[in-house]
C-alpha cells in the first residue's frame, strides 16, 4: 500500500513539495477502469458507480502507493465516512508531517485506522495528536516516547 519513495527522511522532497501527487498519480482513464473493476466485483451497476470514489487507504499525499491494487478501494463520496471528509483529514495529516509535528508513520496509521476520528479531532490550525490513539487503536510513537521519558 505504500510508496517506497516516500520515507520519513525524504518527506521534503516527495509529499511536501508542491505538485507531488500530481507528478506521480496515474492516468486518469487507468484509475476509472480499476474502480469500473471493483465496482463490477462488488455488484454495484455503473448509475449507483457516481456515488462511490476510488479510495487510496493510504493517500498519495501521505506516501500511499498512486497505483498499487492493494491501496485501492471504493469508498462513498458523501457523509461522515465519506472520501471528502477523507481526503481533508489527509490534508491535514499532511500538513502537520510537513510541519514536523507529526511522524510520517503516525499520520499513516491514523488514516488507515479510524480517520473519522482523525478528522472530527484536528482543526485547520492545530496538529493536536491526542486523538490518534484511538484513532490507530493503540499508542502513537509520540505517545509511548512521552510516556517513558525520565
Amino acid at each position: 500500500m505504500l510508496d517506497e519513495r516516500v520515507t520519513q527522511q525524504s518527506v521534503a522532497g516527495t509529499i511536501c513539495r508542491p505538485g507531488y501527487a500530481d507528478t506521480v498519480a496515474p492516468p486518469f482513464d487507468a484509475l476509472m477502469a480499476h474502480k469500473d473493476r471493483l465496482l463490477a466485483a462488488r455488484g454495484i451497476d455503473a448509475d449507483s458507480g457516481i456515488t462511490f470514489a476510488l479510495d487510496r487507504r493510504v493517500p498519495i499525499v501521505l506516501g500511499g502507493s498512486p497505483d498499487a491494487s492493494a491501496n485501492l478501494d471504493l469508498l462513498p463520496w458523501a457523509g461522515r465516512e465519506g472520501e471528502r471528509r477523507k481526503a481533508r483529514a489527509a490534508v491535514m495529516l499532511k500538513h502537520c508531517v510537513c510541519e514536523g509535528k507529526l511522524s510520517l508513520a503516525e499520520a499513516q496509521a491514523a488514516i488507515v485506522g479510524n480517520w473519522s476520528v482523525v478528522y472530527s479531532g484536528f482543526s485547520q490550525t492545530s496538529c493536536d495528536i491526542s486523538r490518534l490513539d484511538v484513532a490507530t487503536g493503540g499508542e502513537s510513537e509520540r505517545g509511548a516516547a512521552r510516556d517513558n521519558a525520565p
